[in-house]
């Protein structure tokens, strides 16, 4: 594995370290920097070899999603939602279909986003309203999807729509499923980009869908179970998340350190000072507690455990410590933290991000809550 992680920093420090500045400050999406690392074998790395994938464990995995995030959030994320946008076909797709679309996908050349959340169904994803209705040989897709990372620049969208059932009943989870959805198909398209806090070379918009047809069998699993599919599919993308935290809440703590090494103030390195260097003593133990907890949790989804807690505590604690380190690191360099000349300033507007994605941290702590009260 070590191979690997030699490519990953080599890659991170030729492709990504150079031009995240000047992408983040026009807010550039960093197309060709994904086709780079899918032509280098990381847009597929947890996924079966004989699908297409690198075979690797999610262990190692997430540690590339890490390097990655720790040069370049933007990227680090996109690679983490590109195996979200595959982990449906991966994990219950119909042999042909693996066949017909895996290669391509994890082959390095196509980026997937994942379209669950819409305007009205955040939190309360099982609420929502998008339909897939049959007609013939095909399903007609409508309705919108909020907040989709890639939208409009992805090549394939992983869509969870309402084929049957009330978005506003008790049993709103049934009755949703899961389509493949290649960005050529007439009828879809993306609405202007948000104007973000952070990550602006990373690409959010809403979705549209409207009276979109694909054939019949892009249906990807049983009709009507793709909750539990979506579920399943965001217990993993939740472990993507904490890495990319732990990775920015690293970038951070560098800069922190390498500051704290040179300034000089009263006559020495002002990381001498007890004010500073305890701060940085407990910004670096956060960061390496984060990185231990996201490993532990990965190491239990290789072994065949369920991980819905413990991918919950690992994106709560991990988020949280980025967006602690990231705001001790701007005050570890005081004024020059605050200014874009420096990149302190750039990790604290994108640390907070984390704690919303993929489920807000108040869920993440729902979610543990719940499990100690049935374990109780």
């Amino acid at each position: 594995m070590e191979q690997l992680f030699e490519l990953t920093r080599e890659l991170a420090d030729r492709e990504l370290r150079p031009a995240v500045a000047a992408a983040e400050r026009d807010g550039v999406f960093p197309r060709e920097a994904f086709r780079v690392l899918g032509r280098s074998g990381l847009l597929g790395l947890p996924y079966p070899e004989d699908l297409g994938g690198g075979g690797v464990s999610y262990e190692v995995y997430l540690q590339v999603i890490e390097e990655l995030a720790r040069a370049w959030l933007a990227v680090g994320l996109g690679v983490s939602v590109h195996t979200l946008s595959c982990f449906p076909l991966v994990t219950a797709g119909r042999p042909e279909q693996q066949e017909k679309w895996l290669p391509s996908l994890l082959g390095g050349e196509l980026l997937g986003a994942y379209c669950l959340s819409e305007p009205h169904s955040g939190s309360d994803a099982a609420a929502l309203a998008t339909t897939a209705v049959r007609a013939g040989g095909d399903y007609v897709l409508n309705g919108v999807k909020a907040r989709i990372s890639h939208a409009g620049q992805a090549d394939f969208y992983t869509l969870f729509a309402r084929t049957s059932g009330d978005p506003a009943g008790r049993d709103r989870g049934h009755g949703i499923s899961c389509l493949h959805v290649p960005a050529s198909v007439p009828g879809v398209s993306a609405a202007a980009a948000e104007r973000k806090m952070g990550m602006k070379a990373s690409v959010t918009a809403q979705m549209i869908f409207d009276d979109a047809r694909v054939p019949a069998d892009h249906l990807v699993g049983e009709e009507g179970a793709g909750f539990g599919l979506a579920l399943a599919a965001l217990d993993a993308g939740r472990l993507g998340i904490a890495a990319c935290a732990t990775g920015l809440a690293q970038a951070a703590l560098d800069e922190a350190v390498s500051y704290a090494r040179t300034r000089r103030q009263f006559g020495r390195p002002i990381a001498e000072f007890e004010g500073v260097s305890f701060m940085l003593a407990d910004m670096a133990t956060a960061v390496a507690a984060a990185r231990a907890l996201y490993r532990s949790a990965a190491r239990g989804k290789d072994a065949g455990q369920p991980v819905r807690t413990e991918a919950a505590m690992a994106k709560l604690f991990a988020s949280d410590t980025a967006m602690r380190v990231a705001t001790d690191a701007v005050q570890v360099l005081g004024g020059y933290g605050y200014v874009e000349d420096f990149p302190a300033e750039r990790y604290l507007r994108e640390a907070k991000v984390l704690q919303i994605v993929e489920g807000t941290n108040q869920i993440q702590r729902m979610v543990i809550g719940r499990a100690l009260a049935r374990e109780g």
